[in-house]
């Protein structure tokens, strides 16, 4: 028995160091790198029931994306986890790797939760340990060049150079697929995807964005403002880290005000919004100690827990509130302006901002002075309103052939049905008049902007196998802010549709001279349209290019394709023969 003891005694202390996290062994000034996270997650998982680590698709490095689910009733199905009324709470982690607080926190609170059977009874913590898993291994100290440590951690891009905080909407990365087979499969009523910020010097340790509140839907947006936010503040003061929401400065110091961020659905938290999750961004401040940071993140992911647990049912209720009167929801505004009339005063501790001769360029340069700290109010703007609203069509109809749309939508769980035979429908079309593109490339695309429609009534062929989306679903947000070529970050603007913007005929001039004079003697009206555009175009008259132009365009030989977005809208029921 004795011989046993040291054998005994070793295994004991390797299973205690298997409880330290890379970060803790490294004396808290170091991150985990993805292959050690993973491990940490998978011992977790063989030694607690609670816990078991997920598997779902391949990001572009090759690797899949995994979630550990914990769960104090052992339960790992999302199904039934719903049935038997308990939440689910997302952590997304490592979206920028260089930003790891969440990474390293995120490992401890999991181990802590099981350790010391701290788990909710009616919370169900789903933790994505790296999402960024190709920015994750491309690792330096020096690509976020204002930040404070760690020694070491990953790049911001991932191996395709996206940056995953962009591509939500678009989807060009597989990461994004993957995240979305995961949010869509869980549903989680509370969303977290940690973040370390950029900017201005301050007291705070941690800032805070939540999902934006005029963009939310109404019963979800009274709790966040009313109840969350006051507690998650309260808690995180109580626990020595005052927050502060996330300083989004108007000028180069927050002295003259911040405002709100509005997240557009390209971001984790606007992306989640559509789908009546209420989301959060915590953003630590880079310049403050790794551990303080860690030790933040851990505590306000601890806060989520507890508030989540307290309110389980409430959260529940309001979420079912908001599924039912966004699929009944009539009217989508899809498009927000800061309304600068609606501004108030927060308290805010900063560091007085000075400037001195720059040693580089001689010039004045910015700086703030940690010796000379102020508390004082500050203006805050934090209302946006619809700057643009649609009135929801009863259906979208969506020519088979646009696929990445389709599977989009499916991956979202928007309902679809197939014609069964070809019909011609009575639909409304937009004819794209006039629109903006960007002249450099931002996140791989050359996004558009300023889009001017002109809704045009038409009965149009489609054809078996072509897609009918009825719009009274709980995801009626995402289907509209997707498919209305006017929304902030619609599949337009993302370039889907660029392939209609371009003609596929045209003309060779001196063979349409004689067509278009034969065209204008059979119709009067034709040529009272091109007088008058001459009569409010005088360059026109000496340029006889624009005006066969015109005429073709005005014609029967011109493609109905050409700016014609293809996506049909059916403002009246009617029945159709469906799969």
């Amino acid at each position: 028995m004795r011989a046993l003891l040291p054998s005994l005694f070793l295994f004991a202390s390797l299973n205690s160091l298997a409880q330290e996290s890379p970060y803790e062994k490294s004396g808290k000034i170091a991150t985990t790198t993805y292959s050690e996270a993973i491990q940490f997650y998978q011992t977790l998982s063989k030694n607690y029931p609670q816990a078991k680590l997920l598997t779902y698709k391949d990001t572009d490095f090759g690797k899949p994306l995994q979630l550990l689910v914990l769960s104090k009733d052992k339960i790992f199905d999302p199904v039934a986890i719903r049935k038997s009324n308990k939440r689910i709470l997302l952590i997304n982690n490592g979206i920028h790797p260089g930003e790891p607080e969440g990474i390293d926190a995120s490992m401890m609170l999991a181990r802590d939760l099981l350790k010391q059977e701290l788990l909710p009874k009616d919370v169900v913590i789903c933790i994505i340990p790296i999402y960024n898993i190709d920015g994750a291994f491309n690792r330096s100290g020096t690509s976020r060049a204002n930040q404070n440590g760690p020694v070491a951690y990953g790049f911001r891009g991932n191996s395709r150079n996206y940056d995953l905080n962009r591509d939500f909407i678009k989807t060009d990365s597989r990461n994004a697929e993957a995240f979305q087979q995961i949010f869509n499969i869980w549903q989680p009523e509370i969303f977290v995807d940690t973040h370390t910020s950029n900017g201005a010097d301050y007291s705070y340790t941690m800032t805070l964005i939540p999902t934006q509140k005029d963009k939310l839907q109404v019963e979800l947006s009274a709790y966040l403002t009313k109840t969350m936010l006051p507690y998650l503040y309260e808690q995180m003061n109580s626990k020595g880290y005052e927050m502060t929401p996330y300083v989004n400065s108007i000028e180069e110091s927050p002295d003259q005000g911040i405002t709100g961020f509005l997240e557009s659905p390209r971001y984790s938290t606007g992306y989640t919004t559509l789908h009546n999750t209420i989301g959060f961004m915590p953003e630590t401040h880079m310049l403050k100690a790794y551990d303080k940071r860690v030790d933040a993140t851990y505590k306000l992911l601890q806060t989520y827990i507890d508030i989540v647990q307290r309110d389980a049912v409430l959260i529940g209720e309001n979420k079912k509130k908001a599924d039912a009167a966004v699929a009944l929801q009539q009217e989508f505004p899809i498009s927000w302006t800061l309304d600068k009339s609606q501004e108030s005063q927060i308290l805010f501790r900063g560091y007085t901002a000075k400037y001195k001769p720059s040693e580089v360029s001689g010039l004045p340069r910015l700086y703030y002075d940690r010796q000379s700290p102020y508390t004082k109010e500050i203006k805050s703007w934090n209302t946006f309103i619809p700057s643009v609203s649609i009135q929801k069509p009863i259906a979208y109809i969506i020519p088979q052939a646009w696929t990445k749309v389709i599977a989009l939508l499916k991956l979202n769980r928007v309902k679809m049905q197939q014609l069964a035979k070809d019909t011609t429908i009575p639909v409304e079309l937009y004819e794209i008049r006039d629109y903006k593109t960007a002249t450099r490339p931002y996140e791989g695309h050359y996004i558009h902007s300023g889009l001017q429609v002109n809704p045009i009534q038409e009965n149009l062929l489609y054809y078996e196998g072509d897609y009918v989306i009825y719009v009274n679903q709980s995801v009626n947000r995402y289907i509209v802010e997707t498919l209305e070529p006017q929304a902030m970050d619609s599949f337009f603007n993302w370039n889907f549709f660029d392939s209609i913007l371009g003609m596929k005929e045209h003309f060779s001039a001196y063979v349409f001279e004689d067509t278009a004079a034969e065209l204008l003697k059979k119709d009067p009206e034709l040529k009272a349209k091109l007088e008058q555009e001459k009569s409010s175009k005088p360059e026109l008259l000496k340029n006889a290019e624009a005006q066969l132009d015109f005429i073709y365009k005005n014609s029967v030989y011109y493609e109905k394709t050409h700016l014609r977005y293809p996506i049909g809208r059916l403002r009246q029921a009617q029945k159709l023969n469906l799969k």
